[in-house]
């Protein structure tokens, strides 16, 4: 390992912290009161940043890279933005001495000397929390769950998100040594190495362990306890095994560096894992690499030091001239930043040399600085030894292994002779520090080189035998031989090559060439040697007579002459894939396609033998232009604008666009075509916005599109990104004629919710259809309907989604006027009826009512078709009908059902024989006539009316009676027996025609028994109304008759009948009964003249005579719409006010009808609201 530097720079104060961006883009410094902020690519100071007033200790940045915060000494904490901007500033009662932030949530951890903070930005307050001494340092774990705090007594105290403390660790040195720095490894999957090496830091213990073999299908390591053992690499999914009840613990690992000098790890438990490790200086800062495989720790020593991350010192990073009070690594990379006491900025790149051996089938190489894995090439199995200390040389040769650490060297040897064998173990040590560029074991020796000079040492460390070179040595090979004298090949730089025997102090020199050596090797005959030299050239030579049998570059010398094929010949007696690729270019340059072919298929390069088969078919098709042949060749190449002369040349210029195009050297295609033709400038154009869409730069794209008149893509483009303000200036631009991409601005406009836009765009097309269906859909139904009045033909695409939409917000009044005007009667009646039947089901009978009452209506208005005619008549009865006994059972219904009811006992009593008078056919769903009779029962016994509520009770009997009303009528008819057996006659209604006294139980229903007229009810208390209904003669028209009672012609005075007579002391009243009294008849009173008893319900019709006779004020009048007849109606009583319901035609007590409409707003049947002014 060795640390490279990249760059420094220097600032007036002390760097007391730094923190990277998540991104490595940029570096945040603490010197002074400011922030400094680098590009870390160059030590450029991008910016500096003042919001402090005193010296800034702490910085940190959040793990999302969104906001960093600082802390100093003005007691303060500054939250930045990414923007370097600051955005929130809060205050502690000290200053802080340290800032982090949670890796998870993101909160903020700020600690003073005598307190710490937590604030989120989802938080307005920030929550703080007492310290019992000066908190120096902080670290989250990698969750985000817990808060290690390092503190001035030597106490590490963790904490949960919430501030509470969890465990607390006591250092051993106390306030001797105070807790300078913590952090939290951010691996964790490492935390096995730890489990098994508590107590096992003595080497000795594992000398004569079996290391067992490593399964090569296996990815990743479980470190051990054992010093130098190699242990099998369990499979992946296996860990989960390696897991016990404490797995919270194995995922934390904190490093602690106090300033007892002291490095030591603990799990999340407190527990400490392993001994402290001595440092000799006192730490200021300790922090891992981005994976955890690493630890920097920084401070007195004026040097950073790199461990692994079980404690073990693998060098160092940097020397400085001043204490180190900070140092990071940069994310996810090798580079090392360093801030000194003294203003320094020191960025290195560390660089970490591949340390391996070769032997035939084995391949040792060093892993994690600190262990050597064994590969078996052939098997594949791998064995790992684990060593603790930096592992800075390996050798290895048949059943022997040497690896060097710093102190000494340890040499290995196989269990056995078996060639699968992979069990090491320790053979013998040499405990010596040996300083060599290069390490190579033998059977019995270890050989060192020490730049010109090697050495023999015995595997008990005695140096044997050196040898003396004339030049630096640059390769060592063993090549065999018996135990104790093997041969060596040594490679010099001046280009000397020698023979060693271990045995033997004199070398042998083999041969020298003009260059350095870099790597050589014996045939397995041992009569040829070949040598790589320093300029990548591969020689082979006859060891004996020193003859120089190949070289891989004569076959340049032919090819400089363009003697392809002799180069050919040359290369068939073996050369590197590099020079066969050279010679396939170099002929095929010359056109020499033959070789060529040859060449590249010797490369497997199918990319340039498709080329060479392409340009045979067109030589053999008559082709002989070979300018074009070789611009093929260098578009291939790479060589462009060569490609692009000789296409010109060749009169193939749209073959050179074409190459620009497809390359996207879109400038280059402009130069090339200069001021030529428009048509070509604008396909150019359009493929270079192709190009700019596929690389996803749209807004560059839809300019070159416009500017090419490609509207159409422009418009897609901007659509399905959203940009309006594009869109709106293409729709304005763009002529009404071209319809096409003005309909697609409209369907953007429309799916980016920018209907104003659309309706604009359609009005310019003049699309008045889909400018009708636009308004239906974003529902603007005011600009829709006065398009249908100027447009009577898209009257019915708008009002049937109208009424829909009205429907389906319970507007059910307004859906049917709705549906009307899209002609659509049927549907309306439709989705009442279904409104019907719910509300129904749903024992919603003043609903039910509400809802017959409009298909009533409906059916009446669509009655006025003369071929429905006679079918919706009969419905319209039968709904109207259905609507009086659901708002009669409605109170019912409620009377039955609540403990309460807001009813007089009379109008229960009267609304329950009104429905059993109406009840005389089939009962409608959801009327109970159980319910019914059971009411009459109670108001009837209540009122008085004891007859009618034995016949009740009586009725019930015969009866399925639910549950709960079965004891109430059987008690009931019991002791109504102990009551006179007749009715109040109060409660017996009156006929006002034939003023007959009708019965309380009624088999004719609700009309006078003697007169056979039918009663008129109030539809509120169902009392009979004071009300006969009359017809019109033959001849009358509506509005005649109106007209005639609106005349109210004077009625004759009624003449006194007596006669007063004056004399001289007396006045004498008389009698005469002889005056005429055919002047008191009413005219309509004549007219209600019937046959008593009979049978047949005689109608009162009225002349014209008659209507002049009657007063306005008597008379109501039902103005139902066509086809029906006007009803009229004469009140007997005119100075008792009936108020008639416009909308309904319901009949109501005036008195009645006020206070309902003052309590619902409305009339209680139809509810019409009280300010509509529309009957």
């Amino acid at each position: 390992m060795r640390a490279v530097l990249t760059w420094r720079d220097k600032a007036e104060q002390c760097i007391y912290d730094l923190a990277f961006k998540p991104d490595g883009t940029q570096l945040i410094l603490a010197a002074g009161n400011r922030l400094l902020v680098y590009d870390t690519s160059d030590g450029t100071l991008l910016q500096s940043l003042k919001g402090h007033k005193d010296t800034v200790y702490c910085v940190a940045y959040a793990k999302d890279g969104k906001r960093f915060a600082s802390g100093a000494a003005d007691k303060s904490v500054i939250i930045w933005t990414s923007k370097l901007e600051g955005i929130l500033k809060y205050t502690h009662n000290d200053s802080i001495q340290a800032v982090s932030y949670n890796p998870a949530t993101h909160q903020l951890a700020s600690c003073s000397s005598n307190d710490f903070g937590l604030w989120s930005p989802e938080q307005k307050s920030v929550s703080k929390h007492k310290s019992s001494s000066k908190i120096i340092c902080c670290s989250w774990t990698n969750d985000g769950q817990y808060l290690a705090l390092g503190m001035f007594n030597g106490v590490i105290s963790l904490r949960n998100k919430n501030g509470d403390e969890k465990v607390k660790i006591e250092r051993p040195g106390g306030s001797l040594s105070p807790i300078w720095s913590i952090c939290w490894n951010p691996s964790s999957r490492w935390e096995s190495f730890w489990m098994n090496r508590e107590n096992e830091d003595a080497e000795e213990v594992i000398v004569n362990r079996y290391f067992q073999e490593i399964p090569s299908t296996l990815k990743s390591a479980v470190y051990s306890s054992q010093g130098s053992e190699a242990e099998e690499e369990e499979p992946e999914e296996e860990d989960d095994s390696l897991r016990d009840d404490n797995l919270e613990e194995r995922n934390d690992i904190l490093a602690v560096a106090d300033w007892g000098q002291k490095l030591s790890f603990y799990q999340l438990s407190g527990k400490q894992i392993g001994k402290d490790r001595p440092l000799n200086f006192d730490p200021c800062c300790v922090s891992y690499f981005t994976k955890g495989e690493y630890i920097l720790l920084g401070g007195s020593d004026k040097q950073v030091s790199l461990f692994t991350k079980d404690g073990v010192r693998l060098g160092t990073v940097g020397e400085q001239n001043s204490w180190v009070w900070t140092c990071k690594v940069k994310p996810d990379s090798n580079y090392v930043v360093v801030g000194c006491q003294d203003g320094t900025i020191s960025f290195y790149q560390l660089i970490f040399s591949t340390v391996h051996g070769l032997y035939k089938d084995r391949y040792a190489y060093r892993d994690s600085m600190t262990d050597v894995i064994v590969q078996h090439l052939i098997t594949e199995q791998k064995v790992r030894i684990k060593c603790k200390e930096l592992v800075k040389k390996i050798a290895i040769y048949k059943n022997r292994l040497a690896i060097q650490v710093p102190e000494k060297i340890i040499i290995y040897e196989l269990y056995s002779d078996d060639s699968s064998d992979m069990r090491y173990r320790v053979k013998e040590r040499i405990v010596k520090k040996f300083e060599c560029n290069l390490l190579v074991v033998c059977s019995d020796h270890i050989i060192l080189c020490q730049e010109k000079r090697l050495q023999c040492l015995s595997f008990s460390g005695v140096k044997e035998r050196e040898w003396q070179m004339e030049s630096l040595i640059r390769y060592i090979k063993v090549i065999g031989g018996p135990p104790g004298r093997e041969g060596l090949l040594v490679g010099l730089k001046n280009g000397q090559i020698l023979k060693i025997f271990v045995d033997n102090l004199f070398a042998i020199v083999l041969l020298k060439q003009a260059t350095a050596v870099r790597c050589l090797d014996m045939s397995a005959s041992r009569k040829k040697l070949a040598v790589v030299d320093e300029n990548d050239t591969c020689l082979v030579y006859d060891i004996h007579t020193k003859e120089l049998l190949f070289q891989s570059a004569p076959m340049y010398q032919y090819l400089e002459r363009k003697m392809f094929k002799e180069a050919y010949q040359i290369a068939c007696l073996g050369v590197t894939d590099t020079d066969w690729r050279e010679l396939a270019m170099e002929a095929l340059e010359g056109l020499e396609f033959e070789t060529a072919k040859k060449a590249f298929i010797r490369v497997r390069d199918l990319r340039y033998l498709e080329l060479i088969n392409s340009i045979e078919e067109r030589k053999k098709q008559g082709e002989t232009n070979n300018d074009l042949f070789l611009a093929d060749v260098f578009a291939y190449q790479g060589k462009f604008h060569e490609a692009a002369k000789l296409y010109k040349r060749s009169g193939h210029e749209n073959l050179a666009l074409d190459m620009y195009t497809d390359l996207r050297m879109f400038e280059y295609a402009k130069d090339f075509l200069g001021s030529g033709d428009p048509k070509e400038t604008k396909m150019l154009i359009t493929k270079q916005a192709d190009w700019a869409r596929n690389i996803n730069e749209p807004k560059a794209a839809v300019e070159m599109y416009i500017s090419a008149g490609e509207h159409v893509k422009a418009i897609e483009i901007s659509g399905d990104h959203g940009w309006i303000d594009m869109l709106i200036d293409i729709a304005r631009k763009l002529d009404k004629a071209e319809r096409e991409p003005l309909l697609m601005c409209a369907h953007y406009f429309k799916k980016l919710d920018n209907p104003g836009y659309a309706a604009e765009t359609y009005q310019k097309i003049g699309d008045l259809k889909s400018l009708v269906q636009l308004h239906v859909e974003t529902q603007h139904w005011d600009e829709a309907f006065a398009l249908g009045e100027k447009h009577p033909e898209f009257k019915e695409d708008i009002y049937m989604p109208y009424a829909q939409w009205l429907a389906e917000n319970d507007r059910f009044e307004e859906a049917q006027k709705a549906f009307h005007k899209a002609g659509r009667q049927g549907e309306a009646v439709r989705v009442l009826e279904q409104l019907s039947n719910n509300a129904v089901v749903e024992n919603r009978f003043n609903d039910a009512a509400y809802y017959y009452w409009m298909l009533s209506m409906q059916c009446l208005n669509i009655a006025q078709d003369p071929a429905q005619k006679g079918t919706m008549l009969t419905k319209f009865h039968h709904f109207q009908h259905l609507a009086e006994l659901y708002h009669c059972y409605h109170a019912i219904h409620r009377y039955t059902e609540e403990p309460f009811s807001s009813h007089r006992p009379e109008t229960l009593f009267n609304i329950s024989r009104f429905l059993l008078h109406s009840l005389t056919k089939d009962t409608p769903l959801g009327i109970s006539k159980v319910r019914t009779l059971f009411t009459l029962a109670k108001q009837s016994r209540t009122l008085g009316a004891y007859k009618l509520a034995r016949h009740a009770y009586d009725q019930l009997r015969g009866l399925y009676v639910p549950a709960r009303f079965q004891k109430s009528i059987e008690l009931d008819s019991l002791t109504i027996r102990s009551q006179p057996f007749h009715d109040n006659e109060e409660l017996v209604p009156l006929c006002y025609r034939c003023s007959t006294n009708n019965p309380l139980l009624n088999n004719l229903g609700n009309v006078c028994i003697n007169c056979r007229q039918p009663f008129i009810f109030s539809a509120s208390s169902y009392e009979v109304l004071h009300l006969v209904e009359f017809y019109l003669e033959e001849g009358i028209t509506d509005e005649e008759a109106v007209s005639l009672i609106d005349l109210e012609a004077p009625r004759h005075k009624r003449e006194n009948k007596w006669q007063e007579i004056t004399g001289n002391n007396s006045q004498t009243l008389r009698l005469d009964e002889t005056m005429n009294s055919m002047g008191d008849d009413d005219p309509f009173t004549a007219k209600l003249s019937f046959e008593q008893g009979g049978s047949e319900f005689v109608p009162v019709v009225v002349s014209r005579s008659v209507l002049r006779s009657m007063s306005r004020r008597e008379v109501l009048i039902k103005r139902w719409p066509p086809p029906l007849q006007w009803q009229y109606f004469r009140s007997f009583l005119p100075d008792a006010s009936i108020t008639m319901c416009p909308s309904c035609f319901q009949m109501f007590h005036s008195e009645d009808y006020e206070l309902l409409v003052l309590q619902h707003t409305h009339c209680p049947y139809c509810r019409r609201h009280i300010d509509d002014p529309s009957p």
